[in-house]
C-alpha cells in the first residue's frame, strides 16, 4: 500500500509539472503574437485621406476644357489681328495726312498767287498789242519783253512746285475741273466740248484749286 501511494503521488507531481511547463512554454508565443499585432498596428496606423491619389478628370471633361481653350485662342487671335489692322490703318492715314500737308500746305497761297499771274498775263498781252510794228517805241518793246520773261519764269516756278495751268479749249466738259459761264454755237467743234476759256484753271499736284471758266459748245437751233 505504501508503494502504491508513493507512485500515485509521484505521478500526480509529474502531471502537474508537465502541465505547468506546457503553460509556460506556450505563453511566450502568445505574448509574441500580441506584441507583433500591436507593433504592426502602430506602424501602419490609419491611412491619411490626403495621401490618397486624386481621381483624374474624365475624358468628357478634358474634351470640354480643350474646346474652351481652343475658343479662347481663336478669340485672342482674332482680337490681335483686328488690333494689328487698326494700327496699320491709323499709320497709313497718318502718313497720308503728313504727305498731303506737305503737298497742299501752300494751296491757299497758290490760290492768291494765280490771281497775280492773271494780272501779269493780261498786262503782258496789252503791252504786246501796243508794241506793234506800227508803233516803233523801243521802251515799250523792252517792257513787253520783260513782262513776257517774268510771266514765263513765274509759270516755271509754278510747275516746279506742282502748280499747272489748265487751258482746256477743245476738251470735253468736266464739272470737276470746269465751270460753265456761257454756251456758244457749235461751229467746227463737237457739242459738249469747250469752245472758249474766259479764265484759266489751275491744279496743284493733280488737285483742282481753281476751276477754269469756260464756254461750252451746243448745237444751234434753227
Amino acid at each position: 500500500l505504501f508503494r502504491t501511494g508513493t507512485c500515485t503521488h509521484l505521478i500526480s507531481q509529474q502531471t502537474f509539472l508537465s502541465t505547468e511547463n506546457s503553460s509556460v512554454g506556450e505563453s511566450p508565443c502568445v505574448f509574441s503574437t500580441a506584441a507583433q499585432q500591436r507593433s504592426t498596428g502602430d506602424e501602419c496606423g490609419p491611412e491619411d485621406p490626403r495621401d490618397e491619389p486624386k481621381h483624374p478628370l474624365s475624358d468628357c471633361a478634358l474634351e470640354h476644357k480643350a474646346i474652351k481653350l481652343e475658343e479662347q485662342v481663336r478669340d485672342l487671335t482674332e482680337r490681335y489681328r483686328k488690333a494689328v489692322a487698326d494700327s496699320e490703318n491709323v499709320r497709313r492715314r497718318t502718313q497720308k495726312f503728313v504727305e498731303d500737308a506737305k503737298l497742299f500746305g501752300i494751296q491757299s497761297f497758290c490760290r492768291d498767287l494765280v490771281e497775280v499771274a492773271d494780272i501779269l498775263e493780261k498786262t503782258a498781252e496789252s503791252a504786246a498789242e501796243e508794241a506793234e510794228p506800227s508803233n516803233p517805241n523801243p521802251t515799250l518793246q523792252k517792257i513787253c519783253e520783260g513782262l513776257c520773261l517774268i510771266e514765263a519764269k513765274l509759270q516755271s516756278v509754278f510747275a516746279k512746285h506742282g502748280l499747272q495751268k489748265m487751258n482746256p479749249v477743245g476738251d470735253k466738259y468736266d464739272p470737276y475741273d470746269h465751270e460753265i459761264v456761257c454756251h456758244v454755237p457749235a461751229e467746227g467743234v463737237q457739242p459738249g466740248t469747250i469752245a472758249l476759256v474766259t479764265q484759266d484753271g489751275y491744279k496743284l499736284h493733280g488737285r483742282t484749286i481753281r476751276h477754269a471758266l469756260v464756254g461750252v459748245a451746243v448745237e444751234s437751233q434753227e
